[in-house]
């Protein structure tokens, strides 16, 4: 296993991203993992590790970049009311679909570069925040993005004009929706438009909802980190890349 840092010029700055790469001889598909809402950080960093073991280069680009260093977030703080919470929340709001896009080509091209990469398809995985940004991804860049997960995500189906399900009819990706039974971020109404959108796109998707588990069950040391359901998370998305992408290059059904 190594690591590197990789710093991306954009049209927004210099975008750093943390890059992991499978011990061996490869070259390995490219998988970029789209950070929740509590930003770049070690346990995240354990499950680029994790993903990158089995055979995968991950690129976590910091979407935070454009506001600078930050400090890390207090998790429990921030789910009361009060400047950690509101500075939370700032930082959510400081990026937004479109700019993360423009992460995202850059992230890609990068990936694109590197000898260590297959060319050809590359996954996404988000999760909360990030769960939208990797569908939205599969709908915007549907030439490369061939495999997409969302894990606890939160507003993938919303009356907004840029929901991520409104870029169904564009997205070629073979999709992955792990949804937390207890997740006040996606609805019941949510999960319909979702499901409705991509079936009539004739988009390839698994919806599964993970019983008992909360918002953020999937990610590492979180305060509701469910470690069976994180364990399933990871036997889903481990299948999904696997038929999407190792099986997609050496020419097998997919």
């Amino acid at each position: 296993m190594s690591y590197h840092r990789a710093d991306l010029a954009t049209p927004d700055g210099t975008l750093d991203c943390h890059v992991f790469e499978p011990s061996g001889t490869g070259p390995w598909p490219g998988v970029v993992l789209y950070m929740d809402a509590f930003g770049i950080r070690p346990d995240l960093d354990v499950m680029g590790e994790r993903l990158a073991s089995n055979g995968f280069v991950v690129a976590i680009p910091n979407l935070y970049y454009r506001s600078g260093p930050f400090a890390r977030f207090d998790p429990q703080a921030v789910i009361v009311e009060g400047p950690e919470r509101d500075r939370f929340m700032a930082m959510i709001r400081s990026i937004n679909g479109e700019m993360v896009m423009r992460d995202t080509a850059a992230v890609l091209q990068y990936l694109d570069g590197l000898p260590s990469v297959r060319h050809g398809a590359v996954g996404a995985v988000g999760y909360c925040m990030g769960g939208g940004y990797a569908l939205r991804a599969a709908g915007t860049f549907p030439a490369q993005v061939t495999a997409a997960a969302s894990f606890h995500g939160g507003s993938l189906a919303t009356d907004r004009p840029d929901s991520p399900h409104l870029l169904a009819p564009q997205m070629r990706a073979r999709l992955y929706i792990g949804v937390a039974e207890i997740d006040p971020g996606f609805s019941a109404e949510q999960r319909q438009r979702l499901e409705t959108a991509l079936s009539a796109a004739g988009v390839p998707f698994t919806l599964e909802v993970y019983p008992g588990a909360q918002h953020g069950f999937a990610v590492h040391n979180h305060r509701v980190y469910n470690r069976e359901a994180s364990e399933q998370h990871w036997r889903r998305l481990l299948a999904l890349l696997d038929t999407a992408l190792v099986n997609r290059a050496a020419g097998r059904p997919v």
